[in-house]
């Protein structure tokens, strides 16, 4: 009864607490329930393959017998089914070939643009010659299968490029891939028109899907093509003649029929022999035949995966596709919802604490009149778990509203991929409301025991000066986080400052300083507000004096407005701080590392370049061209874990023309086909140890460690040679023009090559710009997000406090206007006062963003990369800005209120 009559009397107070509680547990359930439906991915049957009763086709994964058990790992670059193994199993039963590659479409120029598009090595697919060579021969024969629909990056949105010097990847996403891309943007056809990215198949294995014909008919002759249409495709109709480019040339062709695409690839059918010349090598055989069979025929060691049923999807394009759109959704909400419990958690124990502080004479009056110790504080707790569970009920309720809200706006933004829904998962609901009861009933703790120790002569208190704001209990809790807060980073930078460079690290390390400057924020606050203040007091009249006195005189008040600003800003710098300062140290590492005048990427993930603009690339004269293939390399770490490293598969002589790595020991031009060239991350890392790895495609080979790279910021990978590329095409050309060469004419002859085979030559400059820091839409628009969160807690709280703070200071404000202050006046000190506490938080939030963008810096440097840090004073501005303006808008209505009654009436109040 007692806690009911006082949540009566002070409902100013337990409403603020309300709001704020409430509004952190709505954030936590919505992210919750948004957080549940990406643990698991939609479940999707065979698309490319549905009609298909058996598949055969190279096993995609490493496997690999450990002392522990047998570890798998997906393969970068599976092989072809061989011409014996697709002959055995013909013996069987019908077989069907597939094969996938590149296949651009581009309505067919007239007029003069024809005959441009039909000269050169490209035209007309001549079946002998340069390309056909190219396309069928060494490394590059199996460039023509990574297509559209070719295998995806092995990891998580998180996976970044083997990114080092000349051999480094644009961005995937972003205006990285814009500039880069060498399709719906280079060798256009026909000026404003773009060519449609596709994949190419024999038309045979349109039955496996099924695709049916809508029109026309099939392929029968070379030239002869069937297209899937789409809505908002490109209008392909019956009759159209195309221009459409492989990595065998670019050529017409005219368009005898049309399919409806099924969603997961827009693709060109082609006849089975012109598929075969495009692409020699078989990615799958569609086999009719029984399962039981076919693995008897093929054996227990033939390398191959037969699958039926349901595991006919490891044959579609991308089939982790969803699941690995997924996980940057889930570090996003996972993320926001860390953030959104700590500061609803430190927003509600500021609160608590400082209504604490403001009823210390109700509780000497209790005392006096002989409520003990103990009632006094079961009486807190149970206002504080009576607000919690209310509170947190209501939270309940507008999570489960704002959950959709939230899904919306993530897919809207390209934060979540457009099939991503809510599932019927209901334990969100229930983690945060007990979340909420337990977090006000925790925050209120330690202001119980403060209550409780409040006597019984606080009750004749007329100052309002706080005396003994700073317990040994708090002392000592502040000292142990501070210390906790810079001796982890200490230890990192000491054993392993690749660690603080991770998503993890540098948004959970600021958590620790924040709270410990947070408790020590009554120690803090009248220093600070000094330095804050030491000018306006020495301008002419009383309203600098004021604020200043009033500043230390109110410390809890002032620390219980600063603390939720101090949480914002500490947060908000150290977030987007660090993230621009790692985007400017990796571009600081490129532009170090490339020393190339031109730079070409085939623009998109997996696909290689044309074989043709390749070997017009290398025949350009004055040019040094090094061109290079991504793949990928994998040990077995300590004989429990297999690793897999991005790396770039090079030309040592020519490598060395156009980059200038981070070498730490070793020497790059030591690497031949039986070596590798490893970074500091590696467990082995002495030259000339050697070292058992499986490449992109499953071989494994021992091979000799000839130089080692810095670790830098994670983006100097592993190189190997062409031979270990793993059967990878080539994705990325460098360019340096040699000594005494006409650059105007390099830059021309590339143009040209490039013009011919629709791909975009950049050069050193354009390509910096285009993967530069700030090229990640998604990142920003996150970190947006989560800051947003914050900045939405921070309000609340604000506007809480001063609310609190201001009702309760009427008979200050009354004694103001009684010594002679206009009500304007009076107004504008209680502005200047919030204003002031705004600016102490700020001051506090800074340093703590300054020691956590520090600590970056110093791992950066310690790893050998030496950039700049990059202070995001435009968001700092705003955020400050915005608590400002709030929080003299919250003093001020309060205040104005007040004022309304006669002064005397005021003065003469008691509580």
């Amino acid at each position: 009864m007692l806690a009911l009559s006082g949540m009566r009397t002070r409902w100013i107070t337990f409403v603020g607490s309300f709001v704020a509680l409430a509004l952190g547990v709505g954030l936590i359930a919505a992210t919750g329930l948004a957080l549940a439906a990406t643990f698991d991915a939609p479940e999707r049957g065979p698309e490319r393959f549905a009609a298909a009763p058996v598949v055969v086709r190279a096993a995609d994964h490493l496997r690999v017998d450990t002392p522990t058990g047998t570890r798998t790992k997906p393969l970068d670059h599976p092989g072809p089914v061989g011409p014996r193994t697709a002959d055995r199993l013909a013996a069987l039963g019908r077989t069907v070939e597939d094969r996938t590659f590149p296949a651009d479409v581009t309505a067919a120029p007239t007029g003069p643009d024809a005959k441009a598009a039909r000269t050169g090595a490209d035209a007309k697919q001549p079946r002998t010659g340069l390309d056909v060579t190219a396309a069928r021969s060494g490394p590059d024969a199996k460039a023509a299968r990574i297509g559209a629909d070719a295998k995806q990056p092995r990891t998580g949105p998180d996976v970044t490029a083997a990114r080092s010097g000349a051999d480094a990847k644009p961005p995937r996403t972003g205006p990285g891939t814009t500039a880069a891309r060498t399709g719906a943007d280079a060798g256009k056809s026909r000026p404003g028109q773009d060519a449609e990215a596709r994949v190419g198949h024999p038309w045979p294995v349109a039955a496996a899907a099924p695709y049916r014909l809508t029109s026309g008919r099939a392929p029968a002759a070379p030239g002869e093509v069937v297209v899937t249409t789409r809505p908002g495709g490109a209008p392909l109709r019956t009759g159209d003649r195309v221009l459409v480019r492989t990595p065998a040339g670019n050529g017409p062709r005219t368009v005898v029929g049309t399919v409806a695409g099924r969603g997961f690839e827009d693709a060109v059918f082609f006849t089975d022999d012109e598929a075969a010349r495009i692409s020699p090598d078989i990615d799958a055989l569609v086999v009719h035949a029984d399962a039981t069979a076919v693995r008897r025929a093929l054996g227990p060691d033939s390398g191959m995966d037969v699958l039926t049923g349901h595991d006919r999807r490891r044959a579609d394009p991308d089939p982790d596709r969803d699941a690995r759109a997924l996980v940057s959704v889930n570090a996003l909400l996972g993320t926001a919802a860390g953030i959104t419990l700590f500061v609803s958690a430190a927003v509600v124990a500021s609160t608590f604490s400082f209504a604490v502080a403001q009823r210390r004479r109700e509780f000497g009056l209790l005392r006096t009149a002989g409520a003990t110790p103990g009632q006094i504080r079961r009486t807190v707790c149970a206002e504080a778990v009576l607000v919690g569970v209310l509170a947190s009920a209501a939270g309940v309720w507008l999570g489960a509203e704002g959950a959709p809200l939230l899904v919306g706006r993530m897919t809207g933004a390209g934060l979540a991929p457009p099939w991503f829904a809510l599932g019927d998962a209901s334990w969100p609901l229930h983690t945060a409301f007990w979340t909420g009861v337990f977090v006000a009933t925790a925050g209120a703790l330690v202001s119980c025991h403060r209550a409780g120790r409040t006597a019984p002569t606080e009750a004749l208190r007329e100052a309002a000066v706080d005396s003994r704001v700073m317990p040994a209990s708090r002392w000592a809790a502040a000292v142990l986080v501070l210390l906790a807060g810079l001796g982890l980073p200490a230890l990192a930078l000491a054993v392993d400052p690749g660690d603080l460079l991770g998503r993890k690290s540098y948004i959970t390390r600021p958590m620790l300083l924040v709270v410990g400057f947070a408790l020590l924020a009554p120690v803090l606050v009248r220093p600070v507000g000094r330095l804050l203040t030491w000018l306006p007091a020495r301008l002419p009249g009383a309203t600098g004096v004021l604020v200043r006195e009033n500043t230390a005189a109110g410390v809890r008040r002032t620390a219980a407005v600063a603390a939720p600003v101090l949480i914002t800003v500490a947060l908000a710098a150290t977030l987007t701080g660090t993230v621009a300062t790692l985007e400017e140290a990796r571009a600081a590492e490129s532009r170090t590392a490339t020393t190339a005048d031109f730079v070409v990427t085939s623009g998109q993930e997996g696909r290689p370049m044309a074989p043709a603009f390749v070997e017009r690339a290398r025949a350009v004269e004055g040019a040094v061209v090094s061109a290079s293939r991504s793949t990928a390399v994998t040990v077995l770490e300590e004989d429990t874990a297999l690793v897999t490293s991005e790396a770039r598969a090079v030309d040592p002589a020519r490598l060395a023309a156009v980059s200038e790595l981070p070498v730490t020991a070793g020497r790059l031009s030591d690497l031949d086909d039986g070596a590798i060239v490893v970074n500091e991350e590696w467990l082995t890392t002495r030259v000339g140890d050697r070292v058992t790895v499986w490449l992109g495609d499953g071989r494994k080979a021992s091979l000799r460690i000839a130089a080692v790279l810095a670790t830098g910021t994670g983006d100097n990978g592993v190189y190997v040679t062409r031979r270990n590329a793993g059967g990878a095409g080539v994705d990325r050309i460098d360019v340096k023009v040699a000594e005494g060469a006409d650059r105007r004419a390099v830059a021309a002859a590339l143009q040209s090559a490039g013009a011919a085979t629709g791909t975009r030559v950049t050069t050193r400059a354009e390509w910096l710009a285009a993967t530069g820091p700030g090229t990640n839409d998604q990142t920003g628009t996150g970190l947006r997000m989560i800051l947003g969160i914050a900045l939405l807690c921070t309000a609340t709280a604000l506007a809480n406090t001063l609310v609190m703070a201001t009702s309760d200071r009427v008979r200050d404000l009354a004694v103001l206007r009684l010594a002679g202050a206009t009500a304007p006046q009076v107004l504008r000190l209680v502005a200047a006062e919030a204003v002031v506490a705004v600016g102490v938080g700020a001051v506090l939030g800074g340093v703590v963003a300054a020691v956590n963008l520090l600590v970056v810096w110093g791992a950066l440097v310690l790893l050998g990369v030496m950039s700049a840090v990059v202070v995001p004073w435009g968001t700092l501005g705003l955020v400050v800005a915005a608590a400002a303006l709030l929080a003299a808008v919250s003093a001020v209505l309060p205040a104005s209120l007040a004022l309304r009654t006669r002064p005397v009436e005021l003065a003469g109040a008691r509580e």
